[in-house]
């Protein structure tokens, strides 16, 4: 009986990993049917993000029915953007090797999005490739002097 009670808690643990791993599979099976409309997209989880190729970035929170708190703006409303680790603006260059990642657009003085990411390579990844489309756009609005 003893022993029993001994192995109670594991069973219990093993029942919660399973739980856990299949909540996950269901995450990524409804951001996979998500994400097939876009050009490009990202999961991880504090958030999805998609590019749809037409200026138009979409993001919002996994969930295991699929994103919700969906959000969609276009790069072209945007006056600028960047990368923060713990809040403060980092050089893509040099980047820290830890910390929280937020890749903030700043649309207007009072409006900002801020989309979080877990990894730090693929923020610096995703930031590149939007402000390569970003500058093109900005240059085409009078936002950004040409270099």
């Amino acid at each position: 009986m003893e022993r029993g009670l001994l192995w109670l808690p594991l069973l219990g643990a093993f029942i919660w990993l399973a739980w856990a791993g299949w909540n996950e599979y269901q995450k990524l099976e409804a951001y996979r049917s998500w994400a097939e409309s876009f050009e490009k997209a990202k999961y991880d989880i504090y958030a999805v993000l998609g590019f749809d190729g037409t200026n138009n970035i979409t993001w919002g929170k996994p969930t295991r029915s699929g994103p919700i708190n969906l959000q969609t703006f276009s790069l072209q409303d945007v006056r600028s953007l960047q990368l923060l680790v713990n809040n403060k603006a980092i050089d893509i260059e040099y980047p820290v090797s830890q910390g929280k990642v937020v890749l903030e657009f700043i649309i207007s003085e009072s409006k900002k999005i801020k989309v979080p990411f877990t990894d730090i390579d693929l923020a610096i990844n995703w930031y590149k490739y939007l402000d390569s489309i970003w500058r093109v756009l900005a240059k085409e609005s009078g936002y950004l002097e040409i270099e």
